[in-house]
């Protein structure tokens, strides 16, 4: 059998050789004799289904921070939980990452050296908190703390996605049986009607005039409605336009203020996971400042400025406009305890648990409501299309 290998070699530089041996085990005892570290070996007759294989295995640094984790916390040292993760992907993306990252370490580059070659992986607060553990030695710590941020981060997700599920769907299906009604029933309608329609009821006229005018015109209404569809798809690709859709949405007295609950309690997160994690309160609130809309980051820049004059953190963001009553005083507790990492991540997970509270009543309260318009707008298209109907029966009794 043949086997495809990659291995670092005695330079450190990683390799891909083909060997044929009777089994694995054979083919690793012969890289091993020339002096190969392999850590992916694959038969050769699965290559054909490699690209497969890759899009199934794309890298994902939440997974791959519980595995290492995991590994690290069974007594393997990183370079050992690193090549293990390594065999286990053979090949894909995952592959390839693990193997750049093993390479570097190799070449005796840090391991925040290591995953920040990685841009389009590892996010800078991910290479911020790898950085600041190796202070300490503990990356086991570091993994922890990342792992528990994007936990609560994903928690957070589900609700409001699990929350929006149905609304949308009804949302949906109504826009799919009026469409069909409009554009489908009514036209049809309109051709029995033609003859009679100076004896119709007003509105039930304007219903079968539009029919009619569809039926005409079916093919250009639709091509007009695919090209408009089309022009807000690229409007919406537009950061300009989705900047103005989103300030708009702020402006709303009950929707902004629940938007900017959610944008600190993304704020304190991850300044909380940060500051944990040893990096100083300024350079912490930097390095979050891209996760805030765009119209609050000069207020993030305010409050740096009046930590970095000496003045405390409760009081900074207050002056910012970036505490909430209830984060001020949570962090006053902070301040007092020494602990404002922490104290950042409750407050995070009171205001988080605040947001879930707010779109769970919203939607309940949006899906009768939602149900009832569309029942109405269905009912009155049904109702105005029978009309005549039940006119003329009317005129036979």
């Amino acid at each position: 059998m043949r086997f495809n290998i990659h291995a670092l070699d005695a330079a450190q530089q990683v390799v891909a050789v083909t060997l044929d041996a009777a089994s694995e085990a054979e083919a690793r005892e012969t890289a091993g004799s020339r002096g190969l570290a392999v850590f992916s070996l694959e038969q050769d007759g699965r290559r054909r289904w490699q690209p497969r294989l890759a899009r199934k295995s794309a890298f994902r640094s939440a997974l791959f921070s519980i595995e290492l984790r995991s590994l690290l916390e069974a007594g393997l040292n990183l370079v050992e939980a690193l090549q293990t993760l390594a065999e286990k992907e053979p090949a894909g993306e995952r592959a390839e990452v693990l193997s750049g990252m093993l390479a570097a370490i190799n070449r005796g580059e840090p391991f925040s050296r290591a995953v920040a070659t990685f841009p389009q992986h590892f996010s800078p607060l991910y290479v911020a908190t790898i950085k600041a553990s190796e202070r300490t030695g503990n990356v086991k710590e570091a993994l922890s703390r990342y792992i528990a941020y994007q936990e609560e981060l994903d928690r957070v997700k589900k609700k409001v996605v699990s929350a929006s599920i149905y609304p949308a769907i009804l949302m949906i299906v109504g826009a799919l049986v009026i469409t069909f009604l409009m554009f489908y029933v009514v036209p049809r309608f309109a051709q029995v009607y033609e003859d009679m329609a100076h004896t119709l009821p007003f509105f039930s006229q304007l219903l079968l005039n539009f029919g009619s005018f569809v039926g005409k015109h079916g093919m250009a209404l639709a091509s007009g409605l695919l090209a408009a569809g089309g022009v807000c798809a690229w409007m919406l690709s537009r950061p300009a336009v989705r900047t103005a859709l989103r300030e708009r949405l702020w402006r709303l007295p009950a929707l902004g203020s629940r938007m900017k609950v959610y944008q600190l309690a993304r704020l304190y997160r991850t300044a909380g996971m940060l500051m944990r994690a040893g990096i100083p309160a300024v350079r912490a609130l930097e390095m979050v400042e891209e996760l805030l809309a765009s119209h609050l980051r000069p207020q993030l820049r305010q409050a740096r400025a009046l930590i970095e004059q000496g003045h405390a953190m409760s009081a900074a963001l207050g002056a910012a406009g970036l505490a909430t009553p209830v984060a001020a005083r949570m962090m006053l507790v902070g301040e007092r305890s020494g602990d404002m990492g922490r104290m950042l991540g409750e407050i995070a997970r009171f205001h988080d648990d605040e947001v879930a509270r707010f779109v769970d009543w919203f939607t309940r309260a949006f899906e009768p409501l939602l149900m009832t318009v569309l029942g109405l707008a269905v009912g009155l298209v049904v109702v105005l299309m029978y009309m005549p109907i039940f006119e003329l029966a009317g005129n036979i009794k």
